[in-house]
């Protein structure tokens, strides 16, 4: 029942996904992270939740346009579902924000195959993942992706390497042209400064470890076996299904060095999570064997949120 509602495209499945994220996203203020009415303010967490659900459609959109999966729906669902397993990152805002800014980077960098207007999305990509960094200064290190996109499909136009000194300089006279305004010019200093807390990182809370292992295990098996299935697909598909897996990488990275007691960045791999986790259903060639796994995706998150509650 579940695969035949999300394995075609259509607006009820966008409604289930959306409502769901919303009425879960309030839940995770209220229940889990124990807010109170005169806790929240209204303005911002309208616009954080908003971000988040605009996410989904941007999601939707490079998966359909990249055509990175099949024509259905499996991929917002899944990647609700990972919100579902780690909530926690709902009350980090800025996860929020620096996951939707890498996602619109990531829709500029993907479309580099076509190699058209190259120098073009290779600096949309890269000012993207600057004004990312403006949450998490360590979101910066996506822009090893664009230097890997740009080796990969172009690397002997010497323009498309100067495009990123460019890009750092219109994000920097942006940024400290807004920062003189606000006068919070000290903003560049204590913020870009990359220092890694090895207190926050070790040790971790033995419960959040484990997930994140797991998941990262997960992650490793689907990848291996996404590889494997897209032996016979062309390069084509394997090149970007090889960028996927590095911006995971990079995204693990990141996790672990912003983590602390108020922040969770885990939200940044989700894209390369749905990505890979879809190209295994999608392998799957016996329908009940399929049901059973998207019964048992949707269970376990909740069984997971049970045992955090």
């Amino acid at each position: 029942m579940i695969s035949s509602i999300f394995e075609k495209t259509k607006p009820i499945n966008f409604i289930i996904v959306l409502v769901f994220l919303f009425l879960f996203y309030w839940s995770v203020q209220f229940y889990l992270l124990d807010y109170t009415f005169s806790d929240i303010e209204i303005a911002p967490s309208v616009m954080v939740v908003s971000i988040l659900l605009f996410s989904v459609f941007v999601v939707d959109f490079i998966v359909k346009r990249n055509k990175l999966t099949g024509s259905n729906s499996f991929a917002i669902l899944f990647f609700t579902l990972l919100f579902v397993v780690f909530p926690e990152t709902l009350g980090d805002s800025n996860a929020v924000f620096t996951s939707f800014f890498l996602l619109l980077s990531m829709r500029r960098l993907l479309s580099i195959k076509s190699l058209k207007n190259i120098k073009l999305k290779i600096f949309d990509a890269g000012l993207w993942i600057c004004i990312s960094s403006i949450f998490y200064e360590w979101a910066i290190l996506y822009l090893l992706l664009v230097f890997a996109a740009i080796y990969i499909y172009d690397p002997k136009n010497i323009r498309n390497w100067l495009v990123l000194l460019s890009v750092g300089f219109v994000f920097y006279m942006i940024l400290y042209g807004v920062l003189v305004l606000l006068d919070e010019t000290s903003f560049m200093k204590t913020h870009y400064d990359f220092a890694i807390n090895y207190d926050a990182i070790f040790p971790i809370k033995w419960w959040s470890s484990l997930k994140l292992s797991l998941y990262a295990l997960f992650n490793l098996v689907l990848a291996l076996t996404t590889f494997i299935h897209l032996g016979k697909a062309g390069m084509g598909k394997v090149i970007v299904m090889r960028l996927i897996a590095l911006s995971f990488i990079i995204g693990i990275v990141v996790n672990f060095l912003v983590t602390s007691e108020n922040t969770n960045a885990i939200m940044i791999t989700f894209f390369p999570s749905v990505i890979f986790i879809i190209n295994y259903l999608e392998s799957i060639k016996k329908p009940k064997f399929l049901e059973i796994i998207l019964i048992a995706s949707i269970l376990v998150p909740i069984l997971v949120l049970a045992t955090k509650l």
